[in-house]
């Protein structure tokens, strides 16, 4: 005998199967303390980041700066198991703002999401205020990081308060300039720590 669910056979004759679609939950980050960095490293408490999954999607949920000096979110990139995190990186950003008074409105590139060939950290939002009820959230597409021919893609989307009461949103492109697996990426928020949830998903499928 048969069990269908929503129409889908998911028991027949002693075998059984499960659809679990096409977006899959692999490690929740929950920082509850301040922390210099969070780190997602292949192989390391349950994280899977090789070629299992064509493209990868981080969520970034409630990101909180520890002060408002140099409080942007960003990620940089390992191919040796997070021993380094200095690979290449050539990108783009744009960021667009309004102020909470409604008189301060800009839709300009970010200079510290600009990198030719840069081995530094890849900004993903603008500066993070650091009062009681500021936060980020946003998230980060990551392409085939385990492929060994073609560079690496990303795109990222992140809505940051500014210390000056300024909703800012920060959209980055670009590539990892390197054909070696990625299998570590590690987020930090400027020069300063950070609170927050970071969910990171395989896409099946795509």
């Amino acid at each position: 005998m048969a069990i269908i669910s929503n129409g889908t056979t998911i028991a027949d004759a002693g075998a059984f199967s499960v659809n679990l679609g096409s977006m899959v939950l692999i490690k929740t980050i929950s920082q509850t303390s301040n922390a210099t960095n969070i780190d997602f490293v292949h192989g390391s408490s349950s994280v899977v980041l090789n070629n299992t999954y064509p493209v990868y999607l981080f969520k970034f949920i409630n990101m909180i700066a520890s002060s408002n000096s140099s409080s942007y979110f960003h990620f940089n990139a390992s191919i040796d198991g997070g021993s380094n995190y200095n690979v290449a990186k050539t990108s783009s950003m744009l960021r667009a703002e309004h102020n909470e008074g409604g008189s301060a409105t800009e839709l300009v590139s970010q200079a510290t999401g600009i990198l030719a060939q840069g081995t530094g950290a890849q900004a993903i939002g603008n500066d993070q205020g650091a009062d009681a009820d500021q936060s980020s959230s946003g998230e980060m597409y990551l392409f085939n990081p385990g492929g060994t021919t073609y560079t690496k893609s990303f795109l990222t989307d992140f809505s940051s308060s500014h210390p000056s009461d300024k909703s800012t949103r920060g959209m980055a492109s670009g590539y990892i300039n390197t054909t070696s697996a990625v299998n570590a990426i590690r987020f930090g928020m400027g020069n300063n720590q950070m609170k927050g949830t970071i969910k990171l998903y395989g896409i099946k499928n795509s």
